[in-house]
This record gives structure tokens, C-alpha cells and sequence, in this order.
């Protein structure tokens, strides 16, 4: 495999789970930016299905977005994005090891259950999180945890600003490094180093919050880290690696 290189950020993205609404927002938000995208699910012909009606939706000088089966989509030179419901992530990620390699792998899993009348309901990983999880099952992949906070609805809207913090987690610097350059393509987005994969919990309880709140008040709420100045934040990504 050839690695995506630090100093340019990846030009291809896989996404496991890409028929799903995180996973259609996502390749949207990066073939409108000129990447290249593979959408990738258990069946190929519903990920075919899926890219051919994108595409014709996508602006003139957007980048190429093809469908394939999960596996295919791990193969890209680029990076892969996981984008599947927690409770199906077992049965879908031992199955892909060999595909993903080590590649820079980005989870966007949250460990969350949504429970008629009360809402959304954490699940406890025994792992710690989703991401720590996937990492485990995943030995050769370097995992970053990210996008989780961010909304599918205000992604899917492609002319509506973002508008959101992204907050990675990982243990390899270079990797995250890799994912905020990779992750500018949309747009305005900071992107705000949370330190090693065993934050990831905090992440994603914070989205549980996140969607009990936006269940409340039927918004779609991202999150702000504040008094960081914006030359920290370009400068985490310029000099990590």
C-alpha cells in the first residue's frame, strides 16, 4: 500500500458503513471539496445505488464518488472512515483487518442505544470506547477518533456552514495529524487535538449529550472549544508528524 503522506493530506476516502446517513453526508461534504470518495457497505450493489444518485446531485467540479463492498472501500490509499451503528461493529470490523492494514482509520462509532419515550441511552464499552475497541480488533491500524459530534443533518446540507470543533483522539500524532489536514476539506471545522485514544470515551458520552440535546430542543448542535487562539490550532496540524 502506499501511505497518504503527512505533508499532503489524503486525496481518496474509504467509508465503512457509507450508505448510511453519516456515511452519505460525509462523502458528499468531500467529493463537493474535489475528493475522491469510495462509499463502501456490506452489499455493493446498495453502495453502487447509492454513489450513482450522489453523483448526479454533486456540484460540476466535484471529486469522483464510486459505490463497492466494505472491503473494497478499505483499500483506498487514502483514509478509511467508519461510519457503522455500535451495535453492528463486531460483525463488520473482524471481517475487514486484513483489508484495512495499516492504514490511518477514523472512527466516528458512538456507543449509543436510543430507548422509545426516553431517548438516547449510553452503552458501556468494555473497552472504554468505541474507538479503543476498534483499535483492538484493528492491531495494525492506526485509529483516530473524530467527526463523532458532528451532525448528519447540518453535513448533508451542503450549503450550510458547519460551523463545529472536531476533537481528535489517538496515540499516533502523525495520524492525527493526517486526519485534520484530511478533515479542512470541510470547510470551517477546527479541528482540536483531545489528546490519546483513551479519551474517546469523553467524546462519545459527549455526543450522547449532544443528541439528548438536540432531541430536546430539535436543533442539530455541534460543539465550541473556546479560548484557544487559531493560530494554536493551525499550528497543531502544521508541526505534528
Amino acid at each position: 500500500m502506499v501511505e497518504a503522506s503527512i505533508a499532503q493530506p489524503a486525496r481518496t476516502v474509504g467509508i465503512v458503513g457509507g450508505t448510511g446517513k453519516l456515511g452519505m453526508a460525509l462523502a458528499a461534504r468531500f467529493a463537493s471539496a474535489g475528493l475522491s470518495v469510495v462509499i463502501g457497505s456490506r452489499v455493493a450493489a446498495k453502495a453502487i445505488d447509492a454513489a450513482t444518485t450522489m453523483g448526479q446531485r454533486l456540484p460540476p467540479r466535484a471529486g469522483m464518488i464510486i459505490g463497492a463492498d466494505n472491503a473494497t472501500a478499505c483499500a483506498v490509499d487514502g483514509v478509511v472512515i467508519i461510519a457503522v451503528p455500535y451495535e453492528g461493529l463486531d460483525d463488520i470490523i473482524g471481517d475487514l483487518a486484513q483489508s484495512i492494514g495499516d492504514r490511518v482509520v477514523v472512527s466516528t462509532v458512538v456507543p449509543v442505544r436510543f430507548v422509545k419515550g426516553e431517548g438516547p441511552w449510553q452503552i458501556d464499552v468494555p473497552a472504554g470506547s468505541a474507538c479503543e475497541q476498534i483499535a483492538a480488533q484493528l492491531p495494525g491500524a492506526r485509529v483516530v477518533g473524530g467527526l463523532q459530534t458532528l451532525s448528519f443533518v447540518t453535513l448533508r446540507e451542503l450549503d450550510r456552514p458547519v460551523d463545529s470543533d472536531v476533537i481528535l483522539t489517538g496515540d499516533d500524532d502523525s495520524a492525527k495529524a493526517l486526519v485534520a489536514r484530511l478533515l479542512a476539506a470541510l470547510g470551517d471545522v477546527r479541528m482540536i487535538d483531545g489528546g490519546g485514544l483513551r479519551n474517546s470515551r469523553f467524546v462519545e458520552q459527549l455526543t450522547v449529550l449532544l443528541l439528548s440535546i438536540n432531541t430536546r430542543y430539535r436543533r442539530h448542535a455541534g460543539v465550541r472549544i473556546t479560548d484557544i487562539p487559531e493560530d494554536l490550532v493551525a499550528a497543531w496540524g502544521r508541526s505534528t508528524g
